[in-house]
C-alpha cells in the first residue's frame, strides 16, 4: 500500500513533465521565465490544476495566455510521454503563494523592527 493517493503520486510526475513540455518544446519567445510550482489533481484524475510562478511581474498575464493556449498540446505530449487511462485537462494558474509569503516575511521583519526600538 502507498503512503498517499494515486492523484498526488501522478501530480508529482505531471508537474515535472510539464515543467520539461514548456522549458524544451514550447518555443514562443513572449513567454518568460516561468517556473511550475505545484500541479492539483482532481481525484478523478480529469482535471489538473497547474501552477506558475513568473520572474518579472509585466510578463505574467501574456505567459498565462500563452500556457492556456497551448494546453491542447501539452496534453497531446503528455499523452506520448505517459501511459495513464485519462490523460487530465489542464488549468494554468498564476502561484500567489510567493507574494505571499514575502508579504509575512516583510510584516515580520517590520514587527521585529518596531518590537526592538521601544
Amino acid at each position: 500500500m502507498h503512503p498517499y493517493k494515486r492523484s498526488q503520486r501522478l501530480s508529482i510526475l505531471l508537474k515535472e513533465e510539464v515543467a520539461d513540455i514548456v522549458l524544451h518544446k514550447i518555443k514562443d519567445p513572449r513567454l518568460g521565465f516561468i517556473t511550475i510550482t505545484d500541479v492539483e489533481l482532481s481525484d478523478d484524475l480529469r482535471i489538473a490544476k497547474v501552477f506558475i510562478s513568473v520572474l518579472k511581474e509585466q510578463d505574467r498575464e501574456i505567459s498565462l495566455q500563452i500556457l492556456n493556449e497551448a494546453k491542447g498540446f501539452i496534453r497531446g505530449e503528455i499523452a506520448k510521454r505517459l501511459r495513464i487511462k485519462i490523460i487530465p485537462t489542464f488549468e494554468f494558474l498564476y502561484d500567489q503563494s510567493i507574494e505571499r509569503g514575502f508579504r509575512i516575511d516583510k510584516l515580520l521583519k517590520e514587527i521585529k523592527d518596531t518590537s526592538e526600538g521601544s
